[in-house]
Formats: C-alpha cells, structure tokens, sequence
C-alpha cells in the first residue's frame, strides 16, 4: 500500500485504532477506503457494488460501537469487504477469494471482528438477536447489530427473527441497508412499501434532518416526532417495523457521516429492539457502477478507468446459458412451462426469457421455500414450473420439496445451477450435497449431465417426465460440446458407454466424464457415462460389474450418501460382491480457491483420477490382463 495515496487508511489496523481519529478525519478516511476498494477488487475481482455502497456505514458503525465487543452481523456478507479492510485485513486484500486467501465473506475463524459467518440471505436477524438475548442471559452490556439489505428482507427467515426479536427484550439494533437492489432487482409488496416510505418529501426531509437537526444530536425521541409529524398520513399510521415491537428510525442517508454518526450515537443508549432505515446507492463513488450495479455486483479483474469489456474471443456457452435457451425454446413450445427464480435473473439465466415470456416468468424474492411450494401449487393445476435455483440455496427449501413436490409427486423441473465446486465463493455456495440430499427422496428423480449439450437433452427430458426431476450443473462452461437446437430428449434413466478397456470401470456421474475418459486412456480402463444417479441404470450397471473385477464411480459432490452409494447398494441388492473405490468430494468444507486448483487437490482431475485408481488397483491395470466381458 502506498502511503501516499492511502496516508490515514494505512495507519488503521483496527477498529481500536479507528476510533482514535478525530470525526473531522473521517470523511477523508470514507475517500480513501472507497478508492483502496476500487482498486483492489479491480486487481483481484470480487463483489464491488455493494462494497462501494456500504463504506459510510462501516466507517461509523465501528466509530461508535466497541467492536468486537458489540458484535455485527453482516446479512449475507458480500458487502463486508470495507469491514475486512478496517479491521487487520488490509493487506491481504490481494489474496481475496483466492485459494488460503481471504473469504469473499465473513469467517469467525478469519477474525474475532467477523461475529457470525454469512454468505447465504437474511439470516443476520436471528444470529444477531440470539448474541443479545445471550449478552442479557449473562448480565453483559454489549450490542448486537444486524445489518440486513433490503432484498434479503424478502426471506420469511428476516421476518420470523423480527418477529422474535419484538418481544424478546434485549438490546438489539436491526440496520435495514436499503439500496432497492439486491443482486437482481427487489421484486414484491414489501420492497413496494420501502419505495413509498423513500418517496417524494419523505426521504427529502429526512435528508434535510440528517444535516442540519443531527449535528446538534436532539433527543431521538423529538426527530421521530419531526419525521412523524412530516411523514404520518403521507405514507401510513405507523411502519410495518414497529408493528413488530421495534422503535423504528428513520430513513437517513447512508452515505452522509454526519447523519450516521449521531443517530447512531443516540441509538446506542436506547433499550429494547431498535430498527434503523438507511438508504445507500450500490456502487457509490464509481460512475459505471452507479449506472449498472447489476454488471458490477461481482465482476472478474477489470480496469478501473476502462469498466467492464467484452472479452476479445467468443467465450464457451456456460451450463447457465444452455439452460436460459432451453427454457425460452422450451417455452416457445409448451405453454405450459412457468419459470420461477428466487432472485437470481441474471445468475440463473432467467433474463431472456423474462423479457420473452413476462407472463411466465416469476421472481419471487429471496425466498426458496416459497419458490418451491409455488411451483407445487402451479403443477397441481396443469402448469409445467421450472425453478431455476442453485444447489446451495435448494437445501434451503428441502422441506418444502419433500412435503410439497414429492409427497405429492408433481412434475416439478429443478434445474439445479452451480452444482459442484464454485471456486471463489467457498464452501457456503458449493453444490456438494444436491446428490446425496435428493436420492434419498422418494419419486424425486436426479440427471448429472456430462456436457452441454447433454444438459440440454436432459433438462427436456426431466421435463417430459410427469414426476419432480432435478438435473445438476455446475457453474461456468464446460468441455466445449456443440449443442443441438432441438428439444430431443434421452432415454430417461439409461446411460452409456464411452470407452472400452479392460479390468477396471470408471462409472461417471455428471462433467468428470471428460477428465475420466483423459484418465483410463493411461489406465487403459472402461469408461460409463451414466448420466442418471436416480434411476441408476441398473441393466447397464450389472453388465459392466460383471465384465470387470473392480469399479470406480467418480462425481463432483459428497462421497457420503452420493452416486458411489447408490452404486454399492445396487451391487449388494444385486448380490455381487466387488471392489469399488468411490471418488468425489471428502467429508470437510471445501474453501475457495481456482475451481482447477480445488478440484485437483480433491484428486478429481485427470492426473489425480490416474493416480488414485493405478495405485488402488495396480494389480488389475495389467495390459490384457481382464476383457469386457458382457455390455448391455
């Protein structure tokens, strides 16, 4: 870090050291974080729009409360980059979402300031409010600060916190950070009300009393009476937030330091639960974020006076972008087809086909149980719903997919994004267990295709079926296949074989088919694309047990519980008894790093897939030693 350019930043190592400075000092330091935040993430990539927007914040937050004794809670955590820099992080702010590097999202173990780990929506309410309920069981005075977005209030989560919190009588302070975004645009009628409370002369006035009434610092009581007097009738008799039992605040600007710090300051001697709204802007400070924060919410390495470029050659097809065409194709065809996102448009590949069929598509917040049982309620009058929704945020709407989808047995389609290792995102976003969560499911039904043009096949085929059908994908592109502009199918349950060789079969569920086929080339083994983990296809799989002396099942998810199981349990049903070695992810949180690198030290790439299996079975890798015997 240059001193130069970053003379006060540099000086802060931590919260401590921050609340040293004067309050004239803090404009400057505000400036100089946002820059150093540009500046890194545009050298390393990384979630930047709501960083930007959460720097005012951050900074005073940690002037006036004594963290880490007063703990914070940041919702979902990707806009605690400012948070990491003040507090010890600086420094390693090159190694952010990298492999031993830096989380992209807090880690209790990454440092005592990160209070709670997030990465997944609303749940800040809850873990904040079980600190304060503990700080009062133990006759401790500290607060407990929740800092939750306004697209993450959507989540029934937020709310059965805040319904808790009402009543529990503890000293906890809820921050609603309303940036009318949170990754895709908030959708549904709380964000309606939240747009009426910032309407017109209401944010008007309270932008005039941050200024001018706050730096005299009045008794909180008489600017809720101001804001009162100003606001009631205008927008209604009293905010949703108090209903629940909260002392509601506000809404103030969030990035004005001289609003934020003393009602703050004021808040922080009040009892009970409080609730302050305050406004912010994703992407403050950088012109092009500011106009697109969609693009910039997390972008790769770009540069800073450039923006975000087009690359230089035509990028491979991403899985998220086969199954946006699919679904518009498919769409086109069946009228029936509904799509639902719980707010990933743009992650899930959803744009296109919400500006193509707006009357079929539905985005209905970060809300995965209600995605879920929608869409039962949808198949159970003749609709087709596709839910469009990642691997990790599935697990949690798994009641709902039991109790309403299976039970049921509706023709729900669950194409299942980001299967497998993410990379940056870590162990929170992984798509690790889908495989072994969903096959123990009666009628629920589970395709790992191997490519892109596989997918596609058998996204139409899922959605053929009259039962739930999950297909799994993992995040980016794949081997390159060429995908077909058909909407063929493949026979439901079967899989195939890919290469034939001798002693040892490679069973592959899903896209290591390609390192597996690298792999037996050296090993001179066969090779089985068997595309389904539920139906196994147990004709396919008894052939090949039989013509071989020992198997090897390969997948990108947990070992424990998954394709490798199934397999086993096939075998012993079937009264065969041989060796099988299960190769997939190890029973531990896989962090983040290169998703190569990740899966190289999981031994899931060609060169470790040859290594394990020549060392495990040597003794049957013998040329001529064993021939197939018997393929269905």
């Amino acid at each position: 870090m240059s001193n130069n350019l970053y003379p006060l930043l540099q000086t802060i190592n931590d919260p401590a050291e921050l609340r040293l400075l004067a309050r004239a000092q803090l404009e400057q330091l505000a400036a100089e974080l946002r820059s150093f935040l540009l500046d890194s993430v545009s050298q390393t990539g990384g979630h930047l729009s709501s960083n930007l927007g959460t720097v005012e914040l951050t900074v005073a937050l940690h002037y006036v409360f004594n963290t880490p004794h007063d703990r914070i809670v940041w919702d979902v955590g990707h806009q605690t980059y400012p948070h990491k820099i003040l507090t010890g992080r600086r420094e390693r702010m090159a190694s952010l979402r990298q492999w031993g590097g830096l989380s992209g999202f807090p880690q209790r173990g990454e440092s005592d300031l990160d209070a709670f780990g997030t990465a997944h929506s609303s749940t800040s309410i809850s873990a904040a409010l079980g600190m304060a309920v503990a700080a009062k069981l133990k006759g401790e005075e500290r607060r407990a600060i929740a800092v939750i977005g306004d697209g993450a209030m959507t989540a029934g989560l937020a709310f059965e916190g805040l319904n808790n919190a009402g009543v529990a009588d503890c000293n906890l302070l809820v921050i609603l950070n309303d940036n009318a975004m949170s990754i895709s645009p908030p959708v549904g009628a709380l964000n309606r009300h939240l747009a009426k409370l910032m309407s017109g002369q209401f944010y008007a006035a309270a932008k005039s009393v941050g200024k001018t009434v706050l730096k005299g610092a009045p008794p909180l009581f008489e600017l809720v009476k101001r804001f009162e007097e100003q606001a009631k009738g205008m927008v209604m008799p009293a905010t949703l937030f108090e209903k629940f039992g909260f002392n509601y605040i506000g809404p103030i600007d969030g990035h004005d330091l001289d609003s934020l710090i003393p009602t703050l300051e004021n808040i922080k001697h009040l009892k009970g639960p409080q609730f302050l709204h305050v406004v912010t802007k994703k992407g403050q400070g950088y012109k092009l974020a500011e106009a697109d924060p969609v693009a910039y919410h997390g972008p790769g390495k770009f540069d800073l006076g450039v923006g975000l470029q087009a690359p230089a050659t035509q990028p491979k097809l991403t899985f998220t972008q086969v199954f946006g065409q699919w679904l518009c194709d498919m769409a086109a065809h069946d009228p029936r087809l509904i799509g639902i996102t719980p707010a990933m448009r743009e992650g899930s590949g959803l744009v296109e086909f919400e500006q193509r069929f707006p009357e079929r598509y539905f985005d209905v917040g970060i809300a995965e149980q209600h995605a879920v049982t929608f869409a039962a309620g949808l198949a159970c009058e003749g609709f087709k719903p596709v839910v469009a929704i990642y691997s990790t945020f599935l697990q949690r709407a798994y009641d709902q997919l039991i109790h309403d989808v299976a039970i049921q047995n509706l023709p729900v389609v669950f194409a299942l994004d980001r299967a497998g290792l993410v990379g940056a995102d870590g162990a929170t976003h992984a798509g690790a267990y889908d495989i072994a969560y969903l096959r123990c499911v009666p009628n629920v039904s589970l395709a790992c295709p191997a490519d892109e043009n596989e997918c596609r096949q058998l996204l139409s085929t899922a959605f053929a079926q009259d039962h739930p059908v999950a297909v799994r994908y993992p995040r980016g592109a794949g081997a390159g296949v060429a995908v077909q502009a058909g909407l063929e199918t493949l026979p439901f349950g079967k899989g195939e074989i890919r290469r034939v060789g001798k002693g040892v079969a490679l069973l592959v569920f899903g896209t290591l088919l390609y390192p597996a086929l690298e792999a037996a080339e050296k090993l001179n083994a066969t090779v089985v694309n068997m595309r389904w983990v539920k139906p196994l296809d147990l004709a396919l799989l008894l052939a090949v047990a039989v013509g071989h002396e020992a198997l090897v099942t390969l997948e990108e998810g947990a070992v424990m519980g998954g394709a490798g199981s199934a397999v086993l349990e096939a075998l012993q049903a079937a009264g065969l008894q041989m060796p099988v070695l299960q190769l997939g992810l190890r029973d531990e949180f896989i962090e983040h790093g290169d998703p190569a690198k990740l899966l190289s030290l999981q031994g899931l790439d060609a060169a470790g897939i040859e290594a394990t299996v020549a060392k495990r079975f040597a003794n049957l890798l013998e040329p001529g030693r064993l021939g197939l015997k018997t393929v269905a």
